[in-house]
């Protein structure tokens, strides 16, 4: 086993528990704006639909065929066409209301706080994320993540997004370390792990529901707190 000085870790559907947090905010603004008006009977179907627009604008978010601003743009018009409803009823702030719901949601999958109470002692924590910067300090603020970690490294801030090696190199020349004195802890595998090997940097999947990957980890875990076992 080597011996890591500093830990990278994801953020959305690693730590912080994505799934969740947004579903209750959709929930939520299923009901303030009355959407069942709007033609979209049920928080349920507005959730599914949701995913199945968001994801898709992530992924062309990571691969920079979209921008933030288009992204924020028309994700709520397209949730809506996806729902049957017409997107021309989409409300005013219904993006800007989603992404401060959804950012000030506290709830972490579990083992969090005690894998970050193991670890924190021996180890520099540290985040590399995708996310914005605004919603990122958000969340981790609600979520009582912020007093754990010492750097926290967006795509936003660096230019570059995860699995693009230079994100990881931007992090290893602000903490001045080599790519063999880190580890980087995700669940995505392509901007997590893909990106981690892109940058030679050792690497832990987080697999919790056993989707598997045809890249090659470092590692796989199931739950947090197998990191015990690993470092």
């Amino acid at each position: 086993m080597k011996t890591y000085q500093h830990l990278f870790f994801d953020l959305d559907h690693t730590l912080w528990d994505y799934d969740r947090n947004v579903h209750e905010s959709l929930s939520e603004l299923h009901g303030v704006y009355q959407l069942v008006n709007c033609g979209i009977e049920s928080p349920e179907k507005f959730i599914q639909s949701f995913y199945n627009v968001n994801f898709k604008l992530w992924a062309l978010y990571d691969v920079g065929k979209i921008d933030k601003y288009s992204l924020r743009e028309n994700r709520f018009k397209l949730v809506f066409e996806n729902a049957g409803a017409d997107p021309n009823l989409v409300p005013k702030l219904m993006e800007e209301d989603f992404m401060h719901r959804t950012s000030s949601k506290p709830h972490v999958l579990p083992y969090t706080f005690e894998i970050l109470d193991y670890l924190q002692p021996n180890y520099g924590l540290h985040i590399i994320s995708n996310g914005f910067n605004e919603s990122q300090a958000k969340k981790m603020m609600a979520s009582g993540l912020t007093p754990y970690f010492d750097l926290v490294i967006t795509s936003e801030t660096t230019g570059h997004k995860k699995p693009d090696p230079r994100i990881f190199q931007y992090a290893l020349d602000k903490l001045r370390i080599k790519n063999t004195d880190t580890i980087m802890i995700g669940d995505n595998p392509n901007s997590d792990i893909l990106g981690a090997i892109r940058a030679n940097i050792d690497n832990v999947y987080f697999d919790p529901h056993q989707k598997g990957i045809e890249h090659q980890p470092t590692y796989t875990i199931r739950h947090l707190k197998e990191l015990e076992n690993l470092l």
